[in-house]
């Protein structure tokens, strides 16, 4: 079926780089784009006039929450609860269970995916929780995530996450890493067996990536045998790290190393490389960020760093800064981590930050941050079909609507919607010519019961906590509300 959409406002590409149509066409037909600009002229099967709206080349998400979010549970906690949020020593040594059944969990994909379309991400590299696992995720978990997203049909960059070892509170109120190395070999050839599934799926809306978790959470043997399984099958490989400083003293006092030394000690910086966060380095007098040299080191291995701005501003922490990466040839796309996956309000965020800490105005520039979402994000995937709206690209975009009151004046779309808008103002969104959400509706779903059973998953997850907490303090104690409840003393 070929499609025109007419719009005020369309974010093309010519020579380059992205450039601003005004009242201007794309016309799409299949999964390819046939025409960005001027009316169109041709035949069409149907025509959509948009009026006040933005029409964007689709938000490609790097670190995309699959899962039910655990930060509106611990992004705000003081010292005496956080102790709370980790397994115990003595859980680790009991017979471990999942909070959820198999069925549930896929509940719980279709449910995170749902809310990356409503959102406008039309590609996504998928992070899962592993708070309500009896360890990782696993095979049939990827294929779950992988299946979801499809089925919606978002485009995914998946795989299981898997390690050799999980953080922990001791007995004496340390914190820790206890290992499993059997289940972190066993995670791996998940790893694998999923590589192999998405290759023999011949879905081109699947694609495999290697997604170990926590860098303190992988033996060495485990990062090694990752690079070795990157080169041969040729797929990205994403790891978190370099995102605080209890991860850097525990590298410190295992190894006497850095995490970018690790890195490049187990092969992966050799990989194609995503790094989520990224915010701390070896560099004391700067507050532990990255020194020059570490970020020259990112960008002479062509690594791309995972910015997500709104989590990392959450849990008290900020990229130093998104300017300096970028000076130093660093590649930095966008992640979202958490709910919700609002890259929109993500690219205000951050540039506001860059701001704070350049001290400049211009410091994060809106083209800049939209071309992490975009450009960067598809260079790293190795795409040149995704992330541009031009003839012969995946006709990948999002509709933005320019027009509700609250919005306010229009002046430059792109920036009007970053100071008075956000996802939310998403009015489709469109996968390889396929309309996967419109005017907030997701064909075949019923959100309304979604959200119902969502919350009481989301419940029980939330009361799960007390087994593994270290003092077995009851979900109220760990979770307090923001004021006490009316007639409580």
């Amino acid at each position: 079926m070929r499609t025109a959409l007419h719009a005020d406002w369309i974010i093309g590409f010519e020579n380059g780089d992205h450039v601003l149509h005004r009242d201007a066409d794309i016309v799409y037909e299949d999964d390819r784009i046939l025409h960005v600009g001027r009316r169109w002229q041709g035949e069409t099967d149907r025509r959509i006039e948009l009026g006040a709206a933005l029409i964007s080349p689709g938000f490609i998400d790097l670190d995309a929450l699959a899962d039910i979010d655990h930060a509106l549970l611990d992004s705000w906690a003081d010292p005496t609860l956080r102790d709370g949020h980790q397994w115990s020593e003595d859980y680790f040594n009991t017979p471990r269970r999942d909070v959820f059944t198999p069925e549930e969990r896929r509940f719980i994909r279709t449910y995170a995916m749902a809310q990356l379309a409503l959102h406008g991400v039309t590609t996504l590299m998928p992070i899962a929780s592993e708070v309500h696992s009896s360890w990782a995720e696993t095979f049939e978990d990827a294929v779950g995530i992988a299946e979801a997203a499809s089925h919606l049909g978002l485009r995914s960059y998946a795989g299981p996450s898997f390690r050799s070892g999980v953080n922990v509170v001791r007995s004496t109120g340390r914190r820790d890493v206890l290992w499993d190395h059997e289940r972190g070999r066993e995670g791996l050839a998940d790893a694998r067996r999923f590589l192999d599934h998405a290759a023999d799926s011949a879905n081109p809306l699947v694609h495999g990536a290697l997604l170990p978790c926590r860098i303190e959470t992988m033996s060495l043997d485990l990062m090694s045998a990752t690079a070795q399984l990157a080169r041969a099958y040729d797929v990205p490989v994403r790891i978190h790290c370099m995102q605080g400083t209890g991860e850097l003293e525990l590298l410190r006092q295992w190894y006497d190393a850095t995490p970018l030394q690790l890195l490049e000690r187990t092969g992966l910086l050799e990989c194609r490389l995503f790094v989520p966060h990224a915010l701390f380095g070896s560099d004391a007098e700067n507050g532990r960020r990255p020194t020059d040299q570490e970020l020259g080191k990112l960008a002479d291995a062509d690594v791309t760093v995972v910015h997500c701005p709104l989590t990392s501003l959450r849990y008290g922490t900020a990229l130093r800064s998104f300017d300096r990466y970028r000076a130093a040839g660093v590649n930095v796309a966008l992640g979202t981590d958490s709910y919700p996956p609002d890259l929109i309000k993500g690219m205000d965020v951050g540039g506001n930050i860059a701001k704070l800490v350049e001290g400049r105005l211009d410091a994060g520039g809106a083209a800049d941050y939209f071309r992490s979402a975009t450009l960067n994000a598809a260079g790293a995937l190795g795409r040149d079909d995704l992330g541009r709206l031009m003839p012969g690209a995946q006709a990948d975009l999002v509709v933005l609507d320019l027009s509700d009151f609250r919005l306010g004046v229009v002046d430059d779309p792109l920036r009007s919607l970053l100071m008075s808008g956000s996802a939310r103002d998403v009015r489709m969104t469109v996968v390889a010519g396929r309309t996967v959400a419109d005017q907030g509706t997701l064909p075949g779903l019923d959100l309304v019961a979604m959200k119902a059973e969502a919350q009481e998953l989301f419940d029980r997850m939330r009361s799960a906590y007390t087994e593994r907490d270290l003092h077995r303090r009851t979900p109220n104690r760990l979770f307090p509300p923001t004021f006490r409840m009316a007639g409580e003393a």
